[in-house]
């Protein structure tokens, strides 16, 4: 037995998100399944049916009672591919997790060599989809400039956040939730917290039936949640930093209006002006409100978060694992 397969006796869970995919779902199975037969002794496919309008529900119960490795879970109505991947993750049974689009986009044969980068000592292996056959403007362009702009916010070197083709260690993935479109950060959230991830070429086709679910708004939905996700790894644990810093800034600024607002008063003419003949006073006061509510909220939010933390028994720090420490 090579090297790579006594890796690969490793148990193994795909998990894949489908919303109205009922052309790809055969072809899919039959391909991925042979890929998985050949490369590992145990195995899962976790198929998400997130809400699909078409024939994908009937797909998916044809090839689940076809093939017994083959797990579906019905949501109840499209909830978005995090939260399809999400459940996958939830219902995952295997210590290595990994996800992929249901397009026939991504090609089950690089599974292998994401699963054998795990085993260098990676905790996270990323797609990378170097040549991408997507619209070159709509697709490929703001996808480069949106992952450029997430490198430089979040400090993971990334060059392909948004490819669905990605391993895990299942231990990287426990308590980690996700919401709205933020499934692409999580190698930046697994390396907040300490996790080694890195990233390897993958091939990329064209998608050849259905429709892509992908649009030009999708792309700054991604940008909020990156403020989101920037927000929580800096102040989730210390939010009076934010709220508080803010106050200061509108107290102080309060405070220089008042100073501008005096030198008009007590200057002679021609720079005299009378309170009434400014704003300055209104200013004043909206910002010495806008800056005491803020530290109010501050203090609020500190309370929120040492709730959560000690409610619940949660650490606000992560230990390493036996064989990080080598």
């Amino acid at each position: 037995m090579s090297t790579l397969q006594a890796k690969n006796e490793l148990f193994l869970s795909v998990v894949i998100p489908i919303f109205n995919e009922e052309g790809n779902i055969p072809l899919l199975c039959e391909r991925l399944l042979d890929v998985l037969r050949s490369n590992f002794s145990r195995f899962e496919v976790i198929a998400v049916n997130d809400g699909s309008q078409d024939g994908s529900v009937c797909e998916l119960k044809e090839e689940s009672d076809r093939h017994n490795e083959l797990k579906v879970i019905n949501l109840r109505r499209n909830y978005g591919q995090t939260a399809a991947l999400m459940a996958g993750i939830d219902h995952a049974s295997f210590p290595i997790i990994v996800t992929m689009d249901a397009d026939l986009q991504n090609d089950p044969e690089d599974i292998p060599q994401l699963v054998a980068k795990l085993h260098e000592g990676y905790d996270v292996v990323s797609g990378w989809r170097r040549d991408r056959k997507d619209a070159a403007v709509f697709r490929n362009l703001t996808s480069r400039l949106a992952n450029r702009l997430i490198s430089l916010i979040s400090g993971v070197r990334l060059n392909d956040y948004g490819c669905t083709l990605k391993a895990y260690r299942r231990d990287v993935l426990q308590g980690m939730r996700l919401y709205g479109e933020m499934h692409r950060f999580v190698p930046i959230y697994a390396s907040w917290q300490g996790a080694r991830v890195t990233e390897l070429p993958v091939d990329h086709h064209p998608r050849t039936r259905g429709k892509s679910k992908y649009g030009i708004e999708r792309t700054l939905k991604v940008l909020l949640d990156l403020t989101v996700v920037k927000f929580l790894a800096s102040y989730a644990t210390k939010p009076i930093y934010v709220f508080g810093g803010f106050g200061l800034v509108s107290l102080f600024m309060s405070f220089l209006t008042f100073v501008w607002m005096i030198y008009y008063k007590v200057m002679p003419e021609p720079v005299h002006r009378d309170f009434v003949e400014t704003p300055l006073p209104l200013v004043v006061v909206m910002l010495m409100l806008v800056g005491c509510l803020s530290m109010l909220l501050g203090l609020v939010a500190e309370l929120t978060v040492r709730t959560y933390y000690e409610s619940q028994g949660k650490r606000t720090y992560v230990l390493w694992r036996d064989e990080d420490a080598r």
